[in-house]
C-alpha cells in the first residue's frame, strides 16, 4: 500500500515531522542479515537501515549504563539506504548506541532495530560472542517433532505466574532457569513445575513475551513490578527481569536457551508469543529514532494510527517492515530453538507478510508452527481484504487463528461477566459450538447461519483453528465460572470446567490451556491482570493437592487425545466425511460420532455427548459392545470406566459421556 503523507511537504507526526520527497514505499530496502552488528575478536562492523538519515554515528561505551562514551565513530552511507562503519579492533564485551542525524538534529541515542545482546533495561546493546551463551549439548537440541498443528496440546504461561510462589518449591522464580529445575515439588509433594508439565503431558508451552519488553524497571527488580510483556522494546533479545543478571547480556542469553534446551529434553516445544504489531514507544521508539515514520501507519492527519490500542500500528506492508518481521522469527528459531509463534493481535499484519513468516520459518524447520489472534482492536487504514484475520484466514495456508466461536459459546462471552454458555446451561449456543467442534470448516450438518460470531466457516483445515475457552486476557475460566455461576459450590463449578475443556479437547483443531486451570487457579475475578500483583498472577501450587481430582481429569483428558488421531484431523474433507451429528433438539446437548476409524484411529466409532444443562438427559445408543471412557465428570483414557451394550443411557448434569468401540 503506497502511503503519500502530506501534499504540502510535511506530515505532523506526534512531535515529529516526516519530509515529503517520497512516498514510504519509494524508499530504498535491505534485507542482509548483516544489519546493525558484525562481530569478531578483530573487528566489528556497525550497519544501520536510515535512508532518509543526514548523518550517522554510533557511540561506545564500556558498561551498559551510568558511564560515557569512550568513542564516537561516524558511519558513511552505503547502499540501500545503510550506514556503515568498521572498527578493526576488539570490542568484545562492550556497550554501543547509535544516534541519527534528521532535519538538522540529532535523534536521542538508541539501540537500533536490529540489538540481539542488550544491558539492563535495554538501553544500550552489547558487543559478545554469542556461540559463548550455548549450553552444552545445544548443537544437537532439537523441539519435538509434529506432522500436524493438530497433534499439539499448547499450554500458555506467564515465567513470574508459574514459579513466583513459594508454594512452586522452585529455586530460581520467575525466571528462565525455573524451567529447568528437576524435581520440585509443592508442601505435600506434588510436582511443580517442569515436572508439572510432563505429567500433565502438554507437548508444546506458550510464553508470553520474552524478548526485552519496556515496563519493568530491570534496575529495581527489588519492587517486584510485574507485566505480561505486550510492550516491546528490543524485539530480538531477552528480557532481562527473567534472567539472574540483567546488567550481564550473556545471562538473559544463555539463560534462555538453558530453558528451552531443558523443556526439549523433556520432550516440550517452546512457541513465543511476539508483539511486532505495535511497539512500547512512539516517537521514542527505536524503529522511530533509525527511520523516522517509515515502521509506522498514519492517519490522513499524519498521527499515529491505532489499531493495537496501544498508541500506534506497525506497517507490515511497507517492505522493510515486512522483512524485518520475517527476518526475527527466523532469527528465534535459529539462535533459541523456537518452535512456534504467537501473533499478537495478528489482523493488524497482512496476508503477504504473513505467509511470508510461515514460508521463511518452514524453510528452517518443517515442524514449526504460527497462529495468532485473527482481529484487530481498532480500525486500520490498511484495508480488511487485506489483512490477516480471521475470516482470512483460508489465505494462509501454514497459519492457525484462535476460535472466539467456541471460546464464547462454550463458557458464555468474554466481555460480560455474568453471561454463560453451553458448559454453564444457556441454551441455544448448540450451533455455534457445533462449529468448533468441526474446526471452522465447511460441514454439511452445520447451519453457519446460526452462528454467534462466525456466519461462515472459514478455516480451509481444522489446521488452521485454535480452540480455547480461556487465555491471559480477560477472565480466565475459574473466574468466568464463579461469576457466572454465583450461586454455585465450587464443586459445581469444576464440574463445568471439566466439560469446557472436554468439548475443546475433543474438538477438531488445535487445543489451548491457560495455565494453572488444571488445579482450578484463579485471579481473583481480575479481568485484566497485565500489571497485577503476584498475590493476582502468581500460582498457588497448593492448589494441586487441593484439587486433585480436577489435574487428574486434565491429565486423562489429555492423554485421550494424544493416544486417538480421530480427535486431530488434519483435513476438512475428513471432518465432513468421518464427524457425523446425531439430530437432536433438546437445549444443550450436543451428541456426535466420530466413524469408521477416523484419521487411522484404532477406535472404529467413537460416541461424544455433552450435555451442558443441569439435568441429566436420556439418549440412545446403538447398540453394541461399548468401552465407557468418560461419564459423570470422570476419565479413563487408557482402561476406560467399564463397559456397556448402548440402548438408553443417562448423560448426567454438566458433564460429557464418551464411549468407544474397537
Amino acid at each position: 500500500m503506497a502511503v503519500t503523507l502530506a501534499a504540502t511537504g510535511v506530515a505532523a507526526v506526534t512531535g515529529q515531522t516526516i519530509p515529503m520527497e517520497k512516498t514510504y514505499d519509494s524508499y530504498p530496502t535491505y534485507n542482509g542479515e548483516d544489519l546493525e552488528l558484525t562481530a569478531t575478536p578483530r573487528a566489528t562492523t556497525f550497519k544501520l537501515w536510515s535512508p532518509v538519515a543526514e548523518a550517522v554515528r554510533v557511540m561506545l561505551y564500556p558498561t551498559d549504563r551510568n558511564s560515557a562514551a569512550t568513542d564516537t565513530i561516524a558511519l558513511s552511507r552505503g547502499e540501500s539506504g545503510t550506514w556503515q562503519a568498521t572498527v578493526d579492533r576488539n570490542l568484545m564485551g562492550q556497550f554501543y548506541t547509535f544516534s541519527v542525524k534528521w532535519k538538522g538534529k540529532w535523534l536521542k541515542e538508541t539501540p537500533g532495530v536490529w540489538a540481539k545482546a542488550v544491558g539492563t533495561n535495554g538501553e544500550r546493546a552489547a558487543i559478545i560472542d554469542f556461540s559463548k551463551t550455548n549450553p552444552e549439548g545445544w548443537d544437537k537440541d532439537r523441539g519435538p517433532a509434529l506432522k500436524h498443528l493438530t497433534d499439539a496440546v499448547i499450554y500458555e504461561m506467564h515465567h513470574r505466574d508459574f514459579s513466583i510462589d513459594p508454594s512452586s518449591g522452585i529455586v530460581h522464580k520467575g525466571k528462565f532457569l525455573a524451567l529447568t529445575e528437576d524435581g520440585t515439588t509443592n508442601p505435600t509433594g506434588e510436582k511443580t513445575g517442569i515436572d508439572h508439565l510432563k505429567e500433565l503431558g502438554v507437548t508444546h508451552v506458550h510464553i508470553l513475551p520474552s524478548y526485552d519488553y519496556n515496563s519493568v524497571d530491570e534496575a529495581n527488580l527489588q519492587n517486584n513490578s510485574y507485566n505480561w510483556g505486550y510492550d516491546p522494546f528490543n524485539y530480538n533479545a531477552p528480557e532481562g527481569s527473567y534472567s539472574t543478571d540483567p546488567a550481564r547480556p550473556e545471562a538473559r542469553i544463555a539463560e534462555m536457551k538453558e530453558m528451552v534446551k531443558a523443556l526439549h529434553d523433556a520432550g516440550i516445544g517452546v512457541i513465543m508469543d511476539v508483539v511486532y504489531n505495535h511497539t512500547a514507544n512512539n516517537d521514542d521508539s527505536n524503529f522511530s529514532l533509525t527511520a523516522p515514520g517509515y515502521y509506522y501507519r498514519h492517519r490522513p492527519d499524519g498521527s499515529y494510527s491505532d489499531a493495537s490500542g496501544c498508541g500506534n500500528e506497525t506497517a507490515s506492508e511497507r517492505q522493510q517492515m515486512r522483512d524485518y518481521i520475517v527476518n526475527s522469527v527466523k532469527y528465534w528459531a535459529k539462535e533459541y530453538h523456537i518452535d512456534g509463534f504467537r501473533f499478537d493481535l495478528m489482523g493488524i499484519h497482512d496476508i503477504e507478510t504473513m505467509n511470508a513468516v510461515t514460508a521463511a520459518l518452514k524453510e528452517i524447520n518443517p515442524d514449526i508452527f504460527v497462529y495468532g489472534e485473527g482481529w484487530t482492536a481498532g480500525d486500520s487504514p490498511l484495508s480488511a481484504d487485506l489483512r490477516a484475520l480471521k475470516d482470512n484466514v483460508a489465505q494462509m495456508p501454514d497459519v492457525a487463528v484462535f476460535s472466539d466461536d467456541i471460546r464464547d459459546a462454550v463458557k458464555g462471552h468474554y466481555s460480560d461477566a455474568a453471561d454463560r454458555g453451553f458448559a454453564t446451561g444457556k441454551p441455544g449456543l448448540e450451533e455455534t459450538v457445533k462449529i468448533g467442534i468441526v474446526g471452522a470448516t465447511a460441514h454439511p450438518q452445520v447451519d453457519y447461519s446460526k452462528g454467534n460470531n462466525s456466519r461462515a466457516p472459514y478455516a480451509a483445515a481444522p489446521t488452521q483453528v485454535i480452540n480455547y475457552v480461556s487465555c491471559h486476557d480477560d477472565l480466565m475460566l475459574t473466574d468466568k465460572l464463579r461469576l457466572s455461576m454465583p450461586e454455585a459450590t465450587d464443586a459445581e463449578r469444576m464440574r463445568a470446567a471439566r466439560l469446557a475443556q472436554t468439548i475443546i479437547f475433543t474438538s477438531q483443531g488445535t487445543p489451548f490451556l491457560w495455565t494453572g486451570e488444571e488445579i482450578f487457579r484463579d485471579k481473583k475475578g481480575v479481568h485484566n491482570s497485565y500489571k497485577s500483583p503476584d498475590s493476582i498472577n502468581a500460582i498457588d501450587w497448593n492448589l494441586k493437592h487441593a484439587n486433585a481430582e480436577q489435574m487428574e481429569y486434565y491429565k486423562q483428558l489429555i492423554a485421550l487425545r494424544k493416544a486417538h488421531p480421530a480427535f486431530r484431523m488434519s483435513t476438512a474433507d475428513d471432518v465432513a466425511r468421518h464427524l457425523v451429528f446425531d439430530k437432536t433438539t433438546v437445549p444443550n446437548l450436543i451428541s456426535y460420532t466420530l466413524k469408521d476409524h477416523a484419521n487411522g484411529d484404532t477406535w472404529r466409532d467413537i460416541k461424544v455427548i455433552f450435555n451442558g444443562s443441569d439435568e441429566p438427559r436420556e439418549v440412545t445408543v446403538p447398540r453394541g459392545n461399548w468401552l465407557i471412557v468418560a461419564d459423570d465428570g470422570k476419565i479413563d483414557a487408557n482402561g476406560g470406566l467399564g463397559t456397556t451394550r448402548g440402548g438408553k443411557m443417562t448423560v448426567a448434569r454438566r458433564s460429557a459421556l464418551i464411549l468407544a468401540r474397537p
